[in-house]
């Protein structure tokens, strides 16, 4: 039972994980995209 709860603790981290990197990812390239328009303009 022990083996069962460790795995899904490790699912539900993974998933955080990813979710967090990918919106982290997400905020970097939407700021380039709007710090690149500032200097061009």
């Amino acid at each position: 039972m022990d083996s069962k709860k460790w795995q899904l603790w490790l699912k539900r981290t993974g998933w955080v994980g990813f979710l967090f990197f990918l919106i982290k990812g997400i905020v970097w390239l939407v700021l380039f995209y709007f710090a690149g328009k500032a200097v061009v303009e």
